[in-house]
C-alpha cells in the first residue's frame, strides 16, 4: 500500500498534513504528530503585525497608512503574544532537530514590507517550505478587485524573490474569478495553493455591548467548497493543491485526493479528538483502499476532478439546478 504523495517538491509518507494550529507551539506535541503518523506539519503563523510590533515600527506604519494599519488596533499588545518572531525562528530549528517529517513555516500578512525578510529567516532556520497565509478584509470602497488581486501577486513575487524553498499560498474563497486568480498566482511563482482560509467573524456581546472574537471549529460539511474548487483547478494550473478546512475523517481525505489535491490538512479534528486520532484516520484510509483495490494514493488523485468525471457540468450550474429540483419538502 503506497500512501506517498508529492507536495511542494517534498515526498511525504502520506497526504495527511497537520495544518497551522496551537499544536505546533509545543515541541513535544510536534513529536507526537510525527509518532502518530502525519506526513508533514505546518507551524502556527507568524503575523505581519506581530513583526511590526517587535521591530517598533507600529507608529510609523500607522502614520504611513499601510493597508493593514486599521487592523493593528484590533490586535493585542506585544505582551499578549505567546512567542515573538525570534522565538518562532528558534522553534522551527528545534522542530527540525526533533522530527524527520517536513516542517512548513507559516507567515501571515497582506502588504509588502520589511516583514517579508522573515521568509528568508524561516528558510535559514531550516523550514522545508513556507505557507504564506494571506488574510485580507478589504473595506475601502475606492479599492478595486483588480488592485487587491495585484497586491496578492506582488506579495507572492516579493516572498518568492527572497527564498529558494517552495512557497504555498493560503487563500480565502471570495474571489470573483477564482480560476483566473489561481492562474495569476501561478505566474507570480506560487508553488502551491491551499484552499481555503477560514475567515473568522467577530460576535456581539449583548450584555457588555462589546465586539468579541469568536472561533468555531470546522465540520466535514465545510469540505464541500474545497472539493468543488480543487476539482475545477486540478490539471489547469501548475501549483500543487492542498485542501484545508473540513477534513475530519478518512473519507474526507479520500475525497480531497479524488478531487485532485496532493495533501489534506487537518486541525479541528485533532483539537477535538487528540493528536493520536491521526493514526485512526490513516488506518481507516488503508482499510478503504484495500477494500476498493487501490494500490496507491497517486492512483486516485484527480479521479473525480472536473476533467475526469463523465458529467463535468456537475461542478457548474448543472449541480445548482439538480440540487434545487431534487429537494423534497417535508411538512
Amino acid at each position: 500500500m503506497d500512501l506517498t504523495t508529492k507536495y511542494l517538491g517534498l515526498t511525504l509518507k502520506n497526504p495527511l498534513v497537520v495544518s497551522a494550529s496551537p499544536i505546533s507551539e509545543d515541541i513535544e506535541k510536534i513529536k507526537q504528530v510525527e509518532h502518530a503518523g502525519a506526513g508533514a506539519l505546518v507551524m502556527h503563523s507568524l503575523f505581519e503585525e506581530q513583526i511590526a510590533l517587535e521591530s517598533e515600527q507600529l507608529d510609523r506604519s500607522l502614520s504611513a497608512g499601510e493597508s493593514y494599519a486599521e487592523s493593528l488596533s484590533y490586535f493585542p499588545d506585544q505582551s499578549s503574544y505567546k512567542i515573538g518572531p525570534e522565538t518562532y525562528l528558534e522553534n522551527i530549528a528545534k522542530a527540525k532537530k526533533a522530527v524527520k517529517i517536513p516542517i512548513i513555516a507559516s507567515l501571515n500578512g497582506v502588504s509588502t514590507g520589511n516583514w517579508i525578510r522573515y521568509a528568508k529567516k524561516m528558510q535559514e532556520a531550516g523550514a522545508d517550505a513556507l505557507e504564506l497565509n494571506i488574510y485580507s478584509i478589504p473595506t475601502d470602497p475606492n479599492v478595486t478587485a483588480q488592485q487587491i488581486e495585484q497586491e496578492y501577486c506582488d506579495l507572492v513575487r516579493a516572498v518568492k524573490g527572497s527564498v529558494s524553498i517552495p512557497v504555498a499560498i493560503k487563500l480565502g474563497p471570495y474571489f470573483t474569478a477564482m480560476v483566473n486568480m489561481a492562474h495569476k498566482l501561478d505566474k507570480a511563482g506560487a508553488d502551491g495553493l491551499v484552499l481555503f482560509n477560514r475567515f473568522y467573524q467577530p460576535d456581539f456581546d449583548l450584555e457588555a455591548l462589546e465586539i468579541v472574537p469568536s472561533l468555531q471549529l470546522s465540520t466535514s460539511y465545510e469540505l464541500l467548497l474545497r472539493l468543488h474548487w480543487v476539482a475545477i483547478l486540478h490539471g489547469n494550473i501548475r501549483p500543487d493543491l492542498a485542501v484545508t478546512g473540513g477534513v475530519h475523517t478518512s473519507n474526507d481525505v479520500l475525497k480531497a485526493m479524488m478531487a485532485g489535491a496532493q495533501v489534506a490538512m487537518m486541525t479541528s479534528a485533532l483539537l477535538n479528538r487528540g493528536i493520536d486520532y491521526i493514526g485512526t484516520v490513516l488506518s481507516d484510509l488503508k482499510t478503504w483502499m484495500e477494500e476498493h483495490e487501490y494500490e496507491s494514493i497517486r492512483q486516485m488523485q484527480g479521479s473525480m476532478s472536473q476533467k475526469s468525471v463523465t458529467d463535468p457540468k456537475s461542478f457548474l450550474r448543472g449541480n445548482y439546478v439538480k440540487v434545487l429540483s431534487s429537494y423534497a419538502h417535508r411538512a
